[in-house]
């Protein structure tokens, strides 16, 4: 019989990845997706089928901030699998939405856990929870599953509730609850609030004459960038594991977010030069005045540095990223130019 999955967060980034995956792995996969008067699955439209037609691709409608329609979801499916990938997931958003963030990054996977607890399924349903880099805030890097957390924003509060309860709901309940702690990944899928996705597009819309100006914040954070494609098979490889666990997912590769604009107009072939310091730095794309850094994108706590340790993951599920921050950013220059 075919495994079936559960994905919350389903039309994501990496929703729309692990779908993927997951049915090349011949799973059938239900996704949850949230009501919308406009339409919230385009990364997804080129694999939906017709309801009215046999697929191995469901959607079904629910929120994690409503505990019935996730109970009623679980009951229904009866995953073997269950993937929380659902969060309001944008950093600085956080601080200005914190309780709504804390309602579905943290107490939406509450949710999912006392439903498998409730409906007695904790013998039958893996359960995977999608935790973040950004939970080791001001903690010296590298970062690995001993590093001690300091979150610095409602959003990695948040996801550390998420985390802890994953963990005690597997050792109080005996739920195969693990938790992938998933430093920062990107790819062409990426919303285009995300630094990485402003900075491809909005160069590529300057070399094309779209666009004249792009605004960022810091400049000087230091990231530890992967590829999405590799990070799903990660998480996946996390629920085949013999025993439920909490694993860094990283590349142990940092760069600036400076340095990630300078690649990306190098691969584009423009000429940048910057000029100034602080709030006054200006980047020159062939000459014109294009990167300007606006204080509204600085959070009101920086997290300076992150990089990851994943030689715990290496070892135990033989994963490693396949795709450099190379191939991401012409990945995502070629999805943009397309």
């Amino acid at each position: 019989m075919k495994k079936k999955a559960l994905i919350f967060g389903i039309t994501g980034q990496d929703g729309a990845y692990l779908t993927r995956f997951l049915l090349k792995k011949n799973y059938i996969v239900h996704g949850i997706k949230r009501r919308s008067s406009s339409s919230n699955t385009q990364r997804l439209d080129d694999i939906y089928v017709d309801p009215h037609f046999k697929s191995d691709f469901h959607l079904h409608y629910g929120d994690l901030t409503d505990s019935f329609s996730t109970l009623k979801n679980i009951e229904m499916i009866k995953p073997n699998e269950i993937y929380n990938l659902g969060a309001q997931s944008h950093v600085k958003v956080s601080f200005d939405v914190p309780e709504y963030t804390a309602n579905v990054d943290a107490l939406g996977t509450l949710r999912i856990l006392d439903s498998i607890k409730t409906l007695k399924l904790q013998k039958k349903i893996k359960f995977y929870q999608a935790g973040t880099s950004e939970m080791f805030g001001s903690s010296l890097p590298p970062q690995n599953e001993k590093t001690q957390f300091k979150p610095s924003s409602p959003y990695a509060v948040a996801k550390l509730y998420a985390h802890w309860i994953t963990r005690n709901y597997r050792e109080a309940y005996g739920i195969f609850a693990s938790n992938g702690i998933l430093f920062n990944h990107e790819s062409p899928l990426r919303g285009e609030t995300f630094v990485t996705k402003k900075i491809v597009k909005g160069l590529c819309d300057i070399l094309n004459g779209k666009q004249t100006k792009i605004f960022l914040g810091n400049l000087y954070s230091k990231r530890d960038w992967g590829h999405a494609e590799d990070y799903v098979e990660a998480m996946w490889k996390i629920l085949q594991h013999k025993k439920p666990d909490d694993f860094v997912i990283a590349t142990g590769k940092q760069m600036t977010v400076k340095e990630f604009i300078n690649k990306t107009a190098k691969y584009l072939g423009l000429k940048l030069v910057w000029k100034g310091e602080g709030f006054n730095e200006i980047g020159l794309l062939n000459g014109k005045k294009s990167i300007f850094i606006d204080k509204r994108y600085f959070r009101p706590i920086e997290v300076d540095s992150l990089q990851g340790n994943s030689r715990y993951a290496q070892k135990l599920l033989k994963w490693k990223p396949k795709k450099n921050i190379d191939d991401l950013i012409i990945d995502m220059i070629n999805y943009e130019i397309k």
